[in-house]
């Protein structure tokens, strides 16, 4: 019910917030040279002349039904418009997560705080490196990262052809392959974020009285890593790669941008720019839905790691 709800008071805000901002979606069709009656009669067509109310009520009636309109700009059914592009930027947000999650959990756990003497001896380098390295990437915004990646590995190594992105159709490899540096341009900077959370939540563990038992108990400091510290930072870590997630939306639309990827981030600009509302319109509730559902699902999970959590 909740999410419902606020899946309805998502839908009123961004109907009615692209009803008061500058720009008429048939004049920018038409252009500036069309005569007023021209654009009377387009925005007729549309259907831009109703009330306002009406409008919004035929909208959520016909997306509660599945048909999320007609594109002003494309002509064509806005379901078929974004299929091909949700699945891209869908496809990239899922590859810079697994990148993510490959890169940090094993990172973090390495240089994660140890007990033992001569653990600590042997991965102070590693950690005083990984730490530099960590925090460089974090401080560099996605979009210098992927064009930062676009230098190296596209116009200097020639890796790959930037702007010509290679469809999943035409070569799974190769779209793979060109998917690679973006995703990696999203990944870094979370993985880097993850990397440190983890550090930090270990460290936080390795100080608590239960640890110290188990320590005392004779148990390997690996041993009690993964058998008693893990386990009891998952929750805070399922979070964050949670928010990490999220965080990816706003992420894959920028990084579209520098990669010239057909997906719905690079859409959703365009039909902002053109006043395209039902694809803007589809693409907000859609994303709203994605966060809302994750965080659930988040929840969830979290409620079976550990079950003195209150939903």
């Amino acid at each position: 019910m909740t999410l419902l709800v606020t899946l309805l008071c998502v839908s009123v805000l961004v109907f009615f917030a692209f009803q008061i901002i500058p720009g008429d979606p048939a004049v920018l069709r038409l252009g500036v040279d069309a005569t007023p009656e021209q654009i009377e009669a387009l925005r007729e067509e549309m259907g831009l002349n109703r009330h306002i109310m009406v409008r919004y009520a035929e909208w959520i009636g016909e997306l509660i039904a599945g048909d999320m309109g007609h594109s002003y700009t494309h002509g064509v059914s806005v379901r078929e418009l974004l299929e091909d592009r949700l699945l891209i930027t869908g496809g990239l947000m899922a590859f810079g997560f697994v990148l993510t999650i490959a890169i940090a959990i094993p990172i973090g756990l390495l240089i994660s705080p140890n007990r033992g003497s001569s653990a600590r001896r042997s991965a102070g380098t590693i950690k005083g490196i990984a730490a530099v390295i960590s925090q460089f990437v974090m401080a560099v915004p996605p979009l210098f990262l992927g064009l930062l990646l676009t230098f190296i590995f596209g116009a200097t190594l020639r890796l790959f052809i930037p702007s010509e992105f290679v469809s999943f159709h035409d070569s799974v490899t190769g779209h793979l392959f060109y998917m690679l540096f973006p995703a990696l341009a999203i990944a870094l900077p979370k993985a880097a974020m993850t990397i440190r959370l983890i550090r930090s939540a270990v460290g936080d563990e390795l100080g608590r009285d239960y640890v110290q038992t188990a320590i005392s108990r004779g148990n390997a400091p690996k041993d009690v890593l993964y058998q008693h510290v893990l386990p009891n930072i998952l929750a805070p870590v399922v979070t964050f790669l949670t928010l990490t997630l999220i965080m990816m939306i706003t992420d894959s639309i920028v990084i579209e941008q520098v990669f010239s990827i057909p997906g719905a981030g690079r859409l959703l600009i365009r039909a902002i720019g053109t006043r395209d509302y039902p694809v803007v319109q589809a693409l907000v509730v859609i994303i709203a839905f994605f966060v809302m559902t994750l965080h659930t699902l988040t929840d969830l999970i979290c409620k079976m790691i550990d079950p003195r959590i209150t939903l």
